[in-house]
């Protein structure tokens, strides 16, 4: 798959909330993620695909309500795609909140093989 492929791909997976799916399909088996600094609940990286998708997970059992969560279409580079994603969630025992990330991927050999995320 193209870089701009997989890039569509994620989006439209990420739409339907099918993340791990997007991941199980998408992400190099030595894929790495990287999470914003002053993230509490997750290491700074997480390596591996079984690791990132148990990372989902996590989160996912963290959300109480998730409300809306909208992606933007992706802007893509010859071997990188950026793009935007606005959850409205409710998590247990933080309450509501409204958060933005930028998504950036980085893709080799046809796979993603890392994720960071910024606030």
């Amino acid at each position: 798959m193209t870089t701009a492929e997989i890039a569509n791909r994620l989006v439209e997976d990420c739409r339907k909330g099918d993340f791990e799916g997007a991941q199980k399909d998408l992400f190099a088996e030595d894929a790495v993620s990287i999470e914003p600094h002053g993230t509490d609940d997750f290491a700074k990286e997480t390596h591996g695909l079984d690791a990132i998708i148990e990372k989902g997970k996590k989160w996912g059992e963290m959300v109480e309500e998730m409300h809306s969560c909208t992606v933007s279409e992706p802007l893509v580079a010859d071997q990188s795609f950026a793009v935007t994603m606005t959850m409205d969630v409710t998590m247990k025992g933080r309450g509501r909140a409204n958060m933005t990330e930028l998504c950036i991927y980085h893709v080799k050999d046809g796979k993603v093989v890392s994720e960071q995320f910024f606030m």
